[in-house]
């Protein structure tokens, strides 16, 4: 369905899962073991995607609940538990405010997707999509944020993190409503058909579950510690 597209697209998108994938471990503690499940995770959603698992929208429940729901659940574990919270004391809040970076080239992979009808332009900056502002200010909040390792401006931070996650919703609804599932409301004419295919699904599963852990661990961080 999308062999039409050109080659960059394609590669530019897998560099940025990389890039994801690199900054993310960045952050974390237990690199290796982090770095070996979620390699896993990316094979298994590349075979299941190859083999036309994920294309198959109109069963019930979908079958890219799949692709979504084991990494949510394992956020939502994280946050709430006792063992999850200790595990993330060693978490890198500098780190994962940079791995938004990754949203400027997302964005552009969506732009160009849109223009091969393999998604809506509502998911794009062109049109109700303004996540792009997030990859472009993580730099900035960077740099004003931190001083060495230590928080610097944490109303700030916390302010941007915040905006930054609702920007992330905003899309992210978008998408789900506009893909050819059984409660699709957007986007009738043009689909977002992309995510069902490999590489693309590696955006729902990956990168979109990597930046919203971001976010919701930061803003959980900055609160927790009362700065």
């Amino acid at each position: 369905m999308l062999s039409a597209l050109p080659f960059y697209i394609t590669a530019i998108f897998i560099v940025t899962v990389v890039l994801t994938l690199l900054l993310l471990l960045n952050a974390l503690h237990k690199r290796s073991t982090v770095g070996i499940i979620l390699i896993a995770w990316l094979a298994l959603n590349a075979a299941l995607a190859l083999n036309g698992f994920y294309q198959e929208a109109g069963s019930i429940p979908p079958h890219f609940l799949l692709a979504v729901a084991p990494a949510l659940i394992t956020i939502i574990l994280l946050l709430s538990t006792r063992r999850g919270n200790l595990w993330l004391q060693s978490v890198n809040l500098r780190s994962l405010t940079l791995m938004s970076v990754v949203r400027i080239p997302v964005e552009l992979v969506l732009l160009w997707l849109y223009q091969y009808r393999a998604v809506p332009q509502l998911m794009t900056f062109t049109g109700s999509n303004f996540d792009i502002l997030s990859g472009i200010s993580a730099p900035v909040m960077y740099f004003l944020c931190f001083h060495d390792d230590r928080l610097i401006r944490p109303r700030l931070l916390l302010a941007w993190n915040i905006l930054c996650l609702l920007l992330l919703l905003n899309v992210v609804v978008r998408g789900l409503l506009s893909a050819p599932f059984v409660f699709q409301a957007f986007a009738f004419d043009q689909p977002n058909i992309a995510v069902l295919y490999f590489p693309f699904v590696w955006l729902p599963s990956f990168i979109v579950m990597a930046v919203l852990f971001g976010h919701l661990f930061s803003i959980r961080q900055i609160i927790g510690k009362k700065y």
